[in-house]
């Protein structure tokens, strides 16, 4: 017989959040855990009357004390458990496996695939696993040990092949949060070659899944980089925080007459150039800078363009960042605004998710009145579909962007 998991007491009219099957308890919500418990160890959540309300796993060093996986109270989470979330995030992505244009998109987004703290993005025949939270940590090895075998999930009658290698990129400084170390390496099967190249939508990039930002590449600007392309047509573009280059690669395919990239580092300014020269991009202008710094330099140089599109990094990652964030924003937004010419397009993104759409709006449109421009918002856009976002959990909307005419 199964043993009682211990209990997390919540205070009186702090259970809202849970009954709604948000997945997050934090520690201000918790009155007392009532047994002796290990960090990462399952629990069961309950009201002040001791009615069940959830399952989840504990971490007592994060804020967010306890992460949800389930409200039914006769579910195990057990292997069984974890193989039917398994198979039913990545059946969620056998579209994108049936297009073989396409060879790297995220196969698991943690707490809107009911799987809080676990990444899985493919990678072509390679795939990369965060594991982010002392819960997911604590079960790596038997959650790798099931995606490198798709029997074992029942995906093969969908054709999905087992992956060449399994490489885990646990160096994510969330995981300092958690209590955990950084780490980077195998997990399962080869070891990844220095570079894999992949294909989004019949373009080729260079990826370096070992090292680069993320697990290698922004898989959520897919279809953006999409979108941005339609625009960018015999144009004169400025691509700011340029990374390895995507976003130009996309609008040098679609016949823009010149594209400036503008990245911090050099060495990803060198993958960016051999990314374009993988697609027939030649001639592109690389610039190793502060995209704030050149850009002032550009607007007081009177340089102008027909498309200025801004993907900077993440500016606020907790919520007293928020002010400090807003401010960069809208700088960047109002230089970019400097050197569009009258009609030009200005592709402008946001990923942090404690700045909503509502509020970058609002900076966008502070920017626009410092810069005297009209500014028409003409495509809303967001993170990919194989970044999904569950209606309970509004914080798995992270990416924002506004595709914007200004006169």
């Amino acid at each position: 017989m199964r043993e009682p998991l211990a209990r997390v007491v919540l205070k009186r009219d702090r259970d809202k959040p849970v009954r709604n099957r948000h997945p997050w308890v934090f520690s201000g919500a918790i009155d007392h855990v009532d047994a002796d418990v290990e960090d990462g160890d399952l629990v069961r959540v309950v009201d002040r009357q001791g009615q069940y309300l959830a399952t989840g796993y504990l971490n007592r060093r994060s804020q967010i004390v306890v992460r949800l996986l389930t409200w039914d109270p006769e579910e195990v989470v057990d292997t069984e458990f974890w193989r039917r979330r398994l198979r039913r995030a990545l059946a969620g992505r056998a579209w994108l496996w049936s297009d073989p244009s396409t060879t790297a998109f995220r196969l698991v987004y943690a707490e809107a695939d009911g799987l809080p703290g676990l990444i899985v993005d493919r990678y072509g025949e390679y795939w990369v696993v965060q594991c982010l939270t002392a819960g997911m940590a604590a079960r790596r090895d038997e959650l790798v040990a099931l995606l490198a075998d798709p029997s074992a999930l029942g995906l093969c009658e969908l054709g999905w092949p087992a992956p060449v290698g399994i490489y885990g990129r646990d160096d994510a400084e969330v995981r300092l949060k958690e209590g955990l170390s950084l780490e980077r390496g195998v997990l399962w099967g080869e070891e990844p070659p220095e570079r894999i190249q992949v294909q989004e939508y019949g373009h080729r990039f260079w990826v370096d899944i070992q090292r680069g930002h993320k697990t290698g590449f922004y898989l959520d600007q897919r279809e953006n980089r999409r979108r941005a392309a339609a625009y960018c047509a015999r144009a004169e573009v400025l691509n700011a925080f340029a990374y390895t280059g995507a976003f130009g690669v996309y609008a040098g395919r679609a016949g823009a007459r010149s594209v400036v990239h503008v990245e911090s580092s050099a060495e990803e300014l060198a993958l960016a150039e051999e990314n374009l020269a993988l697609n027939g991009c030649t001639g592109q202008e690389m610039i190793v800078g502060d995209a704030f710094q050149v850009l002032r330099q550009f607007r007081d140089e009177g340089r102008t363009f027909d498309v200025v599109i801004l993907d900077p990094p993440k500016f606020a990652a907790s919520q007293s960042q928020v002010m400090n964030a807003s401010r960069g924003y809208k700088d960047l937004n109002l230089l970019a605004m400097k050197l569009l010419r009258p009609g030009g397009w200005l592709i402008t993104f946001s990923c942090s998710g404690l700045v909503s759409a509502d509020l970058f709006q609002k900076i966008v449109f502070a920017a626009s009145v410092d810069a005297d421009r009209p500014v028409q918002i003409v495509e809303r856009l967001f993170q990919g579909p194989d970044h999904p976002v569950l209606l309970t959990f509004p914080e798995s909307a992270y990416l924002k962007g506004f595709i914007c005419r200004v006169w």
